[in-house]
């Protein structure tokens, strides 16, 4: 029996002329939102985080291959985490929604 793919992500990977690539991940419902951290807003947004959704398998191929990364929501921090590529207190909290950047010098 065929594996149904669960789509609970949204991912782009945006390709900076002479810079490389940035890849963005958020956890599917914190999509059209904004949060708030102190005095600062983050929007998540389609213009950034894209506008296919994508299941764990391709986040986490495309997490592997990532020079840089800026990911927000539960699942796909977690999932960062299991991979080793980030650990929990690297993450700044949003309310109750953790955030991170990664970075492969």
């Amino acid at each position: 029996m065929a594996r149904v793919k669960r789509y609970v992500m949204y991912l782009k990977v945006h390709r900076i002329s002479g810079s490389g690539e940035v890849l963005a991940a958020c956890d599917a419902e914190l999509m059209d939102t904004t949060l708030m951290h102190g005095d600062v807003e983050i929007c998540i947004n389609r213009g950034f985080y894209g506008t296919e959704c994508a299941c764990e398998e391709d986040v986490r191929g495309a997490l592997a291959c990532a020079e840089n990364a800026n990911i927000i929501g539960k699942r796909v921090v977690a999932l960062a985490v299991a991979m080793g590529l980030i650990a929990e207190e690297d993450c700044i909290m949003i309310g109750d929604v953790p955030h991170a950047q990664i970075f492969r010098i």
